[in-house]
């Protein structure tokens, strides 16, 4: 009996303990500003040169620094120093030399240098590859460094430096470096003098060397980089291209030392993930201290970070969303960010609203329970997330899903008026507004043009619709009628769906990749989209590898695609349809292998401008193009959901700007609160159970003493 009374009081004790009961972290770190998170998808590089990916730049942005980043609250986004002292502006020469104005004419600009100076005394990481010896040498070169070492803390002597010139000129040749296959190196080698050159001598010298040989990049010299002091460089760029200060506010522009790369080099290290790609070396606010991408990642804040302020300035509303309140306080405000791998959606979110994380995404599962859709289609919190102090943060995306119609085909393709028309008629046939509110939960809006909100000539209203596919009635878009659509089709030569002549039924055929959940009731609904105007629709499921394959032979008459913005500017959206970026002869971007030439003529005239009222009416002019000849299907922008913690500050939706841990805060104390009061343990039920328990034992208990006592009186 005193054992069950034992468990009574223990239990009794849980209600009241200091951290809850069900918490899934150590009561050390309750009142530590950590920020806790998720991620789904394992990054699969680490190493700035390599990565390209969403999964992967939640934690490259943090740890490495462009020279440029995003200001944090202005929209739309501004560049603005990151590592150095101003934001470049760029000169101008012709073919002989002499320089030009900015007004020049594009044709007559044959290079642009761009002048880049650092901030003196920002300094890397802690790092074993600084670690100096007693000599001054690097402590950990050699042989056999690697034996005996699974993960840098195995290598218990760091270091550090100050950030150079040389560094940032290291990384722009690491580009070209033909064992990291960097996704960009193509691009810049057709922007940066001299890049394409040294790819190729690296690639000869690379077939010289043993596989894992070091190829040391100061060996090989770069023409289109100027080394001007420690803390300066120029680099060259062919002709006129002002989005190359996007580029600047990349991770692929970040720093790389030299000396971390021959440390990573050496024998045995790759054999082990001890590589750049496993565990990055930057400047930034964060390092990573753990790498288990199969069930969690930790950053810890950079000891050496320079001096960085929060803004005190953003857009109207910032301030009383109380985005300014930490105004020119030091950067970073978190200690730590834990990222646990959490690969289904529900344990993530029950996670969350216990408290165990600070943010979370909306998946299909958990959009009724987290919001409600109001007449009119305004969102708004559900009753239980507004009563726990959850804050929801929307957001329009800069990114484009589209259905492309191949140009090349004989049926769909074709710049005449008759294809034209039956690729306008299928647009308005396919209901994106019905598409947005069925399958995605209505995050999203029917996009008008390739461009998304927040991108440079986007416009809002009856400027910006397609005017093919939609009347402006009432004050709003409104989708023209499948009667129209149908109109369309008979001028097009397929009355009722089929061929005027032979009385062929029209058929066409939706090559895509397939899987994933919900597929098969999507490619039901498109194929009802196309039976509204009597188009059969025949769906080719293949592989990845094999749909890649035939989009670049243009073996297709109609596929699905996504873009996200690398920039925000309407050249990065505007490029996917440039006739020199065709798929088919060109390898390009441009998988319907669109080519107008009055298209081609205005995007040339335009990619290169600033953003003036005379490249708005260009904008427009390439929009109205785009409408008649309806190379896409243009689908929708998707919309960004994120629900926070009333504890969690400073958090404001980025989509370019990815370095953005730096700027939130947590209030620790507020959150254990929260917790504690979510998570009290049930006791009654498991009170009771006891209490049952001990009446039930208490007559076998009674008649035990009985017999102890008759054997002790015999």
């Amino acid at each position: 009996m005193r054992k069950i009374c034992a468990y009574l009081v223990c239990i009794s004790a849980l209600a009241g303990c200091g951290q809850s009961w069900n918490d899934p972290y150590p009561a050390a770190e309750s009142e530590r500003n950590i920020l806790y998170t998720a991620f789904t998808d394992r990054p699969k590089h680490l190493d700035p040169a390599q990565s390209y990916s969403e999964d992967e730049i939640t934690f490259t942005a943090q740890i490495y620094e462009p020279p440029l980043q995003y200001h944090y609250l202005k929209r739309p986004y501004e560049l603005i120093p990151a590592t150095l002292e101003q934001v470049p502006v760029p000169r101008f020469y012709d073919s002989k030399g002499r320089e030009l104005s900015a007004q020049a004419p594009v044709e007559q600009i044959a290079e642009s240098v761009y002048e880049l100076k650092l901030k003196p005394g920002i300094r890397y990481q802690p790092h074993p590859a600084f670690a100096l010896d007693a000599s001054g040498q690097p402590r950990y070169l050699g042989e056999k460094v690697a034996d005996g070492r699974q993960v840098i803390a195995d290598f218990p002597a760091t270091g550090s430096r100050e950030l150079t010139a040389d560094d940032y000129i290291y990384q722009i040749k690491r580009l070209a470096h033909p064992r990291l296959h960097s996704p960009i190196f193509g691009m810049m080698a057709d922007k940066i003098v001299g890049l394409k050159e040294l790819g190729g001598a690296l690639q000869q010298a690379a077939k010289d060397m043993p596989a894992n040989a070091w190829l040391d990049l100061d060996a090989y010299p770069l023409s289109g980089i100027e080394k001007v002091d420690a803390h300066t460089w120029r680099i060259r760029i062919k002709g006129k291209y002002p989005q190359f200060l996007y580029w600047l506010a990349m991770p692929f522009f970040a720093p790389v030392p030299r000396e971390v790369d021959r440390f990573f080099a050496q024998p045995g290290m790759p054999a082990k993930n001890l590589t750049l790609d496993w565990w990055p070396v930057g400047t930034g606010p964060f390092m990573l201290s753990e790498n288990d991408p199969n069930r969690r990642m930790v950053l810890s804040r950079n000891p050496n970070f320079h001096g960085q302020s929060y803004p005190c300035e953003g857009e109207a509303g910032d301030a009383e969303a109380g985005l300014l309140a930490d105004c020119g306080k030091p950067l970073p405000f978190i200690e730590q960010a834990v990222f646990t791998r959490e690969k289904e959606t529900i344990p993530y979110w029950n996670k969350f609203l216990q408290g165990f994380f600070d943010a979370s995404g909306i998946s299909s599962d958990s959009f009724d329970q987290a919001v409600r859709v109001n007449v009119g289609g305004d969102v708004a919190l559900s009753d239980e997330m507004r009563d726990k102090g959850i804050r929801l943060l929307t957001s329009v995306k800069t990114s484009i899903f589209y259905m492309g119609f191949n140009l090349l085909d004989p049926v769909l393709g074709g710049l005449n008026e008759r294809s034209a028309k039956l690729r306008q008629a299928i647009s308005i046939a396919i209901d994106q507004e019905e598409f947005i509110s069925i399958f995605s939960n209505g995050r999203g809006i029917a996009a008008q043009s390739p461009l998304p909100p927040g991108i440079f000539g986007y416009d809002d209203g009856e400027a910006g619709i397609d005017s093919a596919v939609y009347d402006w009635v009432d004050g709003k878009a409104k989708r023209k009628s499948v009667e129209v659509a149908k109109k369309l089709m008979s001028e097009a030569g397929y009355p009722n769906g089929r061929e005027a002549k032979t009385g062929e039924p029209l058929v066409v055929n939706l090559d895509t990749t397939g899987g994933g959940t919900g597929e098969k009731s999507r490619l039901d609904w498109l194929t009802r989209q196309f039976a509204k105007i009597d188009i059969q629709l025949v769906v080719r499921s293949t592989d990845f590898n094999r749909f890649q394959d035939k989009i670049r032979k243009g073996n297709v008459q109609l596929y699905y695609l996504g873009w996200n913005a690398d920039y925000p500017d309407p050249e990065n959206f505007f490029f996917l349809l440039h006739g020199e970026e065709s798929r088919v002869g060109k390898g390009g971007e441009n998988s319907s292998n669109y080519a107008n030439p009055e298209f081609d003529r205005l995007f040339v005239r335009m990619k290169n401008m600033e953003n003036t009222p005379e490249r708005l009416a260009i904008i427009r002019q390439m929009n109205r193009i785009l409408h008649h000849d309806a190379p896409w299907v243009f689908g929708f922008h998707p919309k960004s959901y994120t629900l926070g913690h009333r504890w969690l500050k400073n958090r404001k939706p980025n989509d370019v700007g990815n370095n953005i841990l730096k700027y939130q805060r947590i209030d620790a104390a507020e959150r254990t609160a929260a917790r504690r009061a979510w998570n009290r343990p049930v006791l009654w039920p498991l009170a009771v159970g006891v209490i049952i328990l001990a009446l039930a034992l208490i007559p076998a208990v009674v008649g035990y003493r009985r017999r102890e006592r008759r054997s002790a009186v015999k």
